[in-house]
């Protein structure tokens, strides 16, 4: 494990990154005259400052970026304006630009570290290795060179074409027991790039028999590579066809296994070409390193870093943009995808997470004719699982239930099966095919006892007053499952006033209010049993609430919603049930640990 300290002095280094805290202070001229008018000029760089911060708190970092560089104009002593530049730059790969910046801070004294990694990383890609050497050793917290100097250091010598240094730069790493594999890794790749290929392949070969630690697709990548190269393509076809998928990384894993099938060692180029390449690795080991939300500001300047040093670096990009997407900057990550070129490894896999951002921003339309087109080159099963969910989700039931058939006549994980047959279920359900549907969520729940297919067979069930001592103990484990899913609050509460038990079934309901206010069904259910629990005001106000909102579910009959309104409701639920089964299944229900957290509903 990385030392926590490791952790505290990169984020030091981008801790402005995303904060936007006031730094216009000591630098800055009273914002007003001796006679307590503005000063026009002043109040340009507070007009410039106060744009940056809206455009930064928006995430729009480029603005952000330039009405910084304005406010700078005006206070150029401002080192604080100066960090957040050229981090907001980085951030962007400009990286040129942010080093420019990055060296004025540098004029004033800053001890940041990261602004001497922008000014070396500028200088390595310049081939100024010794001018970059300098740079990396004029940083002197001895944590941040105990990571990132060593790596580093070591493509600078490699640059400098003096192998000893570079292996001694990277032995540097091994004072730090948590940066063993760094280490091997590394170095493997340090003797690869100097031709040493016996002692590249013996670490090579221990990295591969090591049962303890994990190796990367791009590792692989790299490794096979080596093979096909010093004529051992058999091996290299060998080690792709025991690598065992990860359905994450299936996609990914097969484009790498056909291209190690289709290799010829007689033009097979290396990828590690440059010293600018070797060191795109190492910033990218900083950066997966560190993807994690507590240091993702690192994870995300040293990915840029990566991919400035080696443009051609498609597993950067896909970190990188995965990094936007967990900022929610979804056309930057689109950008990213859409750079990969169509023969990498990564292309089909970045094009379906574009999809998947396409459909986080409701643009179905795009999602749709970008899963066709890709349709057209790959029979892929994530294909037609995501055109079936799009359709779905745009109630095109039939269309998304022929898609969601050509899945599951591809899929081979149980894991996949229920969730496709969950979807084909639901959408059978929503075209008025209940039999049918029935029958399909019931394969999916011989799969996997899901909280999605329990709640939805379990409510379904209620609302057909069918099985229902077997649908209430269904939502019960629902519930024990997800106890904060707004849904299965809903059907819980809505199953107990259906039993007839309305003040018990209030709690649930009201909590499914509360995490999904903008649900009408919801409503009107919270209202039925306020009704009978003689809390009538409240019942009405929830009918006409329900009815001020839209009905995402179809299920709110308006009418009959109007009338409860005038006249209430007369008649109670009159299910027929076994009450000693289900008196055993309420005691079953578990009490939530955790907090409220509402639900997005815009």
């Amino acid at each position: 494990m990385i030392k926590r300290s490791f952790i505290l002095a990169l984020l030091l280094s981008t801790a402005l990154f995303i904060s936007c805290s006031p730094i216009m202070h000591h630098n800055q001229p009273d914002p007003t005259s001796k006679n307590g008018q503005p000063v026009a000029q002043d109040t340009n760089i507070y007009g410039s400052y106060l744009a940056a911060r809206v455009a930064h708190i928006r995430k729009d970092f480029d603005h952000a970026a330039q009405y910084y560089e304005i406010a700078h104009a005006q206070d150029p002593k401002n080192v604080e304006l100066l960090n957040h530049i050229y981090l907001l730059q980085a951030s962007k790969g400009r990286i040129d630009d942010a080093a420019q910046y990055a060296a004025k801070a540098i004029e004033l004294n800053t001890d940041n570290g990261f602004a001497y990694m922008l000014v070396a990383m500028q200088e390595m890609h310049n081939k100024q290795y010794s001018a970059s050497i300098a740079s990396i050793n004029k940083i002197n917290d001895p944590i941040y060179q105990g990571l990132i100097a060593p790596l580093v250091n070591a493509w600078n010598y490699a640059g400098l074409n003096q192998q000893k240094k570079a292996l001694a730069s990277l032995n540097l790493l091994t004072k730090e027991e948590g940066l063993s594999s760094v280490y091997r890794q590394h170095r493997a790749m340090l003797l690869d790039y100097f031709g040493s290929n016996r002692e590249a392949g013996e670490i090579y070969e221990q990295i591969l028999q090591d049962k303890n630690s994990e190796i990367s697709v791009r590792l692989l990548e790299i490794i096979t590579n080596f093979y096909i190269r010093t004529g051992q393509k058999d091996k290299a076809v060998a080690i792709m066809n025991s690598t065992v998928n990860n359905q994450s990384l299936d996609s990914l894993l097969s484009y790498l296994r056909a291209k190690v099938n289709s290799a010829d060692p007689q033009t097979t180029k290396p990828v590690l070409s440059s010293v600018q390449v070797g060191v795109a690795e190492a910033l990218f080991t900083v950066a997966s390193t560190f993807r994690y939300d507590e240091a993702i500001d690192v994870a995300h300047m040293y990915t840029s870093l990566a991919i400035y040093m080696n443009p051609d670096y498609s597993t950067a990009k896909v970190l990188l943009a995965d990094i936007f997407e967990t900022r929610e900057m979804f056309d930057d990550a689109n950008t990213l995808y859409d750079s990969i070129d169509k023969d990498d490894i990564a292309y089909y896999p970045a094009q379906i997470k574009k999809a998947r951002n396409l459909i986080k921003q409701e643009d179905y339309k795009g999602a749709e004719i970008l899963l066709e087109s890709l349709g057209q080159d790959y029979d892929d099963i994530q294909i037609y699982m995501e055109l079936g969910d799009i359709l779905r989700l745009n109630n095109r039931f039939n269309e998304a239930i022929k898609y969601y058939d050509q899945a599951i006549d591809k899929a081979k994980s149980p894991v996949t099966l229920w969730v496709l047959y969950y979807a084909k279920g639901v959408s059978l359900e929503k075209s008025g095919h209940w039999q049918e549907a029935e029958e399909t969520l019931m394969k999916a729940y011989d799969i996997k006892k899901h909280f999605l297919v329990l709640n939805h067979l379990g409510y379904t069930w209620i609302r057909q007053n069918k099985n229902i001592d077997q649908a209430f103990e269904m939502i019960v484990e629902a519930y024990n499952q997800a106890p904060f899913d707004p849904s299965i609050n809903d059907s819980l509460g809505f199953a107990l006033y259906n039993l007839g038990y309305y003040t018990m079934s209030l709690p649930y309901l009201e909590r499914a209010v509360e995490l999904y206010p903008s649900s009408a069904i919801i409503s009107s259910h919270l209202g039925d049993a306020y009704w009978f629990a003689h809390r009538k005001n409240e019942a009405r106000f929830q009918w006409q609430h329900a009815l001020d909102m839209k009905d995402d579910s179809g299920e709110l009959d308006i009418d009959a919603t109007k009338d409860k309104i005038a006249h209430g409701i007369k008649d109670e639920p009159n299910l027929t049930y076994d009450k000693e089964r289900i008196e055993a299944a309420i005691k079953k229900i578990r009490k939530p640990v955790k907090k409220l957290v509402r639900i997005k509903t815009n």
